[in-house]
């Protein structure tokens, strides 16, 4: 597709991980990159910034690498240093005890075995993609799951799992810092600029790309409600989720992630509200699969449109609920074939 001799003029739609991947390998191969983003940031969902009260907060919600996969580990720590920390969740019930999730077997003991279901995952799962439990993917449902031992991490099974010492912000900077890579904020994407460049990798909705053609593709998004209390610590974890009826899935406090901040007297929480993205100026963060496959029968047919010079990244593009290291992963392999 790409010759691997001759620089050629790349578009990349998108500051985001998988947009910044995607920069870096084509420029350390001699192309020349334009990256262009509507937000007036870099990072993408995984931006972050220290607040007033020196405590470190996920703008668009708690990003934590976890992997299997040795080469992504690799990858990335070219850009950074890394803070290990190992994710637990609690689960607060109508009583404000505090369970473990994913479920394990000291949660069966307190709630028992034949409530799960009703007890965490119908009242998380409706609120989150806004259908009922029976109408979601098993894909989806699969990604949490139900354990029969002790363990009290959320990722038992990933054998590298850090945060970046500096932040994700830093760390997408610093996979940005290129001779061959342009960055140009709080632009979009319009289909006049694809005369100017040789190709395109475009991160935006796949659907919006064609104007809707075969009809709109479903996405669920995130109100975040960040906050301050003057308090030492809330929470003996960084995440709980809740399993009443309100609005919130989950609540997450900062310091207590590895880097988050220290400050003894004042602690930041954010609250997170699945909401239809029309409801929140269309930004769109989780693709909807539902049980049915209609959804992925109308990503199918976009998908299927010949358009040599574009080729689509990322969560939206790909109309896919990825993981972080996916993302980092898909995009790398991604980049190895275009230059074949």
């Amino acid at each position: 597709m790409c010759s691997k001799v001759n620089s050629r003029r790349i578009l990349v739609v998108g500051a985001g991980l998988s947009g910044a991947v995607v920069a870096r390998e084509l420029a350390d191969k001699g192309h020349q990159v334009t990256v262009i983003d509507k937000r007036n940031h870099i990072a993408g969902n995984v931006f972050d910034f220290v607040n007033d009260h020196g405590i470190r907060i996920h703008k668009y919600g708690p990003h934590l690498f976890h992997t299997k996969n040795k080469n992504v580990f690799v990858w990335l720590s070219r850009f950074t240093e890394w803070l290990p920390y190992k994710h637990k969740v609690k689960a607060v019930l109508d009583d404000g005890r505090l369970v473990t999730l994913p479920v394990n077997k000291e949660t069966k003991e307190v709630v028992g075995e034949d409530n799960i279901i009703e007890t965490f995952i119908r009242p998380y799962t409706e609120k989150m993609w806004g259908m009922k439990l029976e109408d979601v993917s098993p894909n989806i449902i699969n990604r949490v799951p139900i354990r029969d031992d002790d363990n009290e991490y959320y990722f038992p099974d990933d054998l590298y799992q850090y945060v970046p010492k500096d932040g994700y912000t830093k760390m997408v900077e610093n996979i940005f810092n290129h001779k061959n890579i342009s960055i140009e904020l709080g632009k979009s994407f319009s289909k006049q600029m694809e005369d100017e460049f040789d190709h395109i990798f475009n991160s935006m909705p796949i659907d919006e790309y064609f104007n809707f053609q075969f009809g709109k593709l479903e996405y669920r998004s995130i109100k975040f409600h960040h906050t301050n209390l003057p308090s030492p610590k809330i929470f003996p974890v960084s995440q709980v989720n809740f399993t009443n009826k309100g609005p919130y899935t989950r609540i997450v406090e900062w310091k207590n992630i590895p880097g988050h901040g220290v400050n003894n007297l004042w602690t930041s929480l954010t609250y997170e509200e699945p909401c239809h993205y029309s409801e929140n100026n269309d930004e769109r963060y989780y693709p909807v699969r539902d049980v049915s496959g209609k959804l992925s029968s109308i990503y199918r047919k976009y998908l299927a449109i010949e358009n040599p010079k574009v080729t689509f990244i990322g969560r939206l593009g790909n109309y896919a609920y990825l993981d972080m290291d996916q993302c980092i992963n898909n995009s790398i392999k991604l980049i190895e074939n275009f230059l074949r």
